[in-house]
């Protein structure tokens, strides 16, 4: 016969002895109040029956009463259904999900390979300096072919033809 005191002290992963021995673990079927939502447990609480046949089992007479004046449980500050409306409580509140960003990776266009248009990345800064002297260049030759047309259009002023004055017929009134 082992002490008990021995089988406290005995490691459960040392031997095949444990400290507690399994208990059967006993079910109590609880009800919800249908106002605060709290547990009820057996033999406690009060079911309220409606002439529609809806019924709704509360907790303690707080909760029959608040539900009877028309109190609304999400407006109370010590009901679960505040609690959850307004994120109170760790327990209650689940992590956030991360979103995944979107991974940049290439495709071919039809016609050109994958190649061919890494090698006109690569290319890019050549390209864009020499795009830019050319707009350049065009601007310039807007700009004076703009200078060589307004010169010759200052130099022969056109007449403007006079406006005829056209004299407006005016009715009578009659006097009655």
């Amino acid at each position: 016969v082992v002490p008990a005191v021995a089988i406290l002290a005995q490691d459960s992963a040392a031997g095949p002895w444990t400290t507690t021995p399994p208990r059967s673990v006993m079910v109590i079927k609880c009800s919800d109040c249908a106002f605060t939502e709290f547990r009820v447990y057996p033999g406690r609480g009060r079911r309220y029956i409606q002439k529609d046949g809806k019924s709704f089992f509360f907790g303690n007479s707080k909760a029959e009463n608040l539900f009877h004046l028309g109190r609304k449980a999400a407006k109370l500050r010590w009901t679960p259904i505040w609690r959850r409306m307004h994120k109170k409580g760790g327990a209650d509140v689940a992590k956030k999900t991360r979103t995944r960003r979107a991974q940049k990776f290439q495709k071919a266009i039809v016609g050109m390979s994958l190649e061919e248009i890494r090698q006109r990345k690569a290319k890019k800064p050549e390209l864009r300096q020499k795009a830019a002297a050319e707009k350049e260049q065009k601007e310039k030759a807007k700009k004076g072919a703009a200078k060589a047309a307004a010169g010759k259009s200052a130099a022969k002023p056109k007449a403007q033809p006079q406006k005829e004055k056209v004299a407006a017929k005016v009715k009578p009134s009659k006097k009655r």
